[in-house]
């Protein structure tokens, strides 16, 4: 768990008002089926596989596959500079990602993407630390910086079902 205090408290905070602004039949299925902000830190490591939508510029859907790493509250994933989605994100940054493991868990989350690692601008100044972890995770690969955009969705909404949080924490 890479998540301070603080970064747990905003989790939380974020998990309880989404929930508290979702409809009544979503509230319905998630509200004792849920994990707390700590536990869902503690069950999302590693790479975690993201269903990520964007939108075209006609407005039309598109959704496809990430690695997704769960890293301070928030996700972080890549995508080739060359890639449709990239095009998307740095016209339109809105997204949503979904991680579901069956049907012992399902993260859903909408927000808005930032681009770790611009191509002709200044890097976020947590990037370091996030490549670091991505070569601890992937190995050190040649060319970090000049093929791949790395991602952080910063969340406005985010829920979760878990119908047996335990089982995901000690299974």
């Amino acid at each position: 768990m890479r998540e301070t205090p603080e970064e747990l408290n905003e989790l939380q905070a974020l998990l309880d008002a989404s929930l508290s602004r979702s409809t009544d039949h979503l509230r319905s299925i998630v509200v004792e089926h849920t994990m707390t902000a700590e536990q869902l830190t503690q069950v999302l490591t590693g790479m975690c596989t993201l269903a990520l939508s964007t939108v075209t510029a006609k407005g039309e859907p598109r959704i496809s596959a990430v690695d997704g790493h769960f890293l301070h509250g928030k996700w972080y994933f890549g995508t080739a500079r060359t890639a449709a989605k990239a095009r998307h994100l740095a016209a339109r940054p809105a997204a949503s990602a979904a991680h579901l493991r069956g049907e012992d868990l399902g993260v859903f989350a909408h927000g808005a993407v930032e681009v770790l690692n611009p191509p002709d601008g200044e890097a976020a100044a947590d990037w370091p630390e996030v490549l670091a972890h991505l070569k601890d995770f992937y190995g050190d690969q040649s060319d970090w910086d000049g093929e791949v955009f790395y991602y952080r969705l910063r969340p406005h909404w985010m829920t979760v079902y878990a119908p047996d949080a335990a089982k995901l924490i000690t299974g």
